[in-house]
């Protein structure tokens, strides 16, 4: 697996299909392995790049305090370092404001910007709240991630994929001491002063049903970047499972306008 190094972190990234690129930035949690699903549905036409971003499983880094500067430097990284720039960038949660802060900081290597269930400021107080608590309960696994499960999708995906397949969900995310850095940094990042930067064309799809991030907030942030297209799925946080093929025929349409 390529790694790019940017000061003193090593990001691995995986590269997967042919085409042109098209990078995928992972929210809050273990790491790429979230798209990895969705691989397939793009990998036949584009690129696909995956890195693994401070605070994943397999970066390495100092442990210090990550900042939104900081891991959009590492996705322009990989974009150069891939030599496949310049690139389409999809950003999920987490990853949504950074993709608008590469987007922003380094138009030459944006063609393209997806950004998903996404916010742009720390002033939601609904946000703030749920990010709080969720800090607060890092001393007992099951009761974060069953947090994070329960935040994460809509009532009506948890009642149809049953019980197995809900307990199973519950052991995705733990409080690692990089999943609890990231939730700190989605207690702090702003870039509000990013968005008027923004000139790539924009497609910002919202969650009607988000738990985690108000959809007010995915609607803010369209609102924020002139001229951005967007796109609402009656769905929780996590579209990119709830309603995985409309959700990828939408980005798919998009990307090849």
């Amino acid at each position: 697996m390529p790694v790019a190094t940017v000061g003193t972190a090593r990001i691995p990234y995986r590269v997967i299909g042919q085409g042109p690129a098209l990078v995928l930035v992972h929210g809050t949690g273990p790491g790429s392995m979230m798209w990895d699903h969705l691989i397939d549905a793009f990998a036949d036409r584009h690129t696909v790049v995956l890195p693994e971003l401070s605070g994943s499983q397999t970066a390495e880094d100092d442990g210090g305090a990550l900042t939104v500067d900081l891991i959009a430097g590492q996705v322009e990284a990989v974009i150069e370092d891939a030599g496949l720039g310049p690139a389409d960038v999809m950003g999920f949660s987490l990853g949504a404001p950074l993709a608008v802060a590469v987007a922003a900081r380094r138009p030459d290597l944006v063609r393209r910007l997806v950004a998903v269930a996404g916010w742009s400021h720390p002033d939601d107080e609904y946000l703030r709240n749920m990010m709080t608590v969720w800090l607060q309960i890092a001393d007992n696994p099951e009761a974060f991630g069953r947090y994070a499960t329960l935040t994460a999708f809509s009532r009506g995906y948890l009642q149809g994929i049953g019980r197995e397949a809900v307990e199973l969900n519950t052991t995705f995310m733990r409080p690692t001491p990089g999943v609890l850095r990231q939730i700190d940094l989605n207690l702090r990042l702003d870039v509000r002063d990013l968005l008027p930067l923004v000139r790539a064309e924009t497609l910002v799809i919202g969650c009607a049903q988000d738990a985690t991030i108000p959809v007010a907030n995915h609607r803010e942030l369209h609102a924020g970047i002139r001229g951005s297209e967007y796109a609402e799925f009656d769905t929780g946080h996590i579209v990119v499972f709830e309603q995985a093929e409309e959700f990828t025929k939408v980005v798919r349409d998009f990307l090849t306008v």
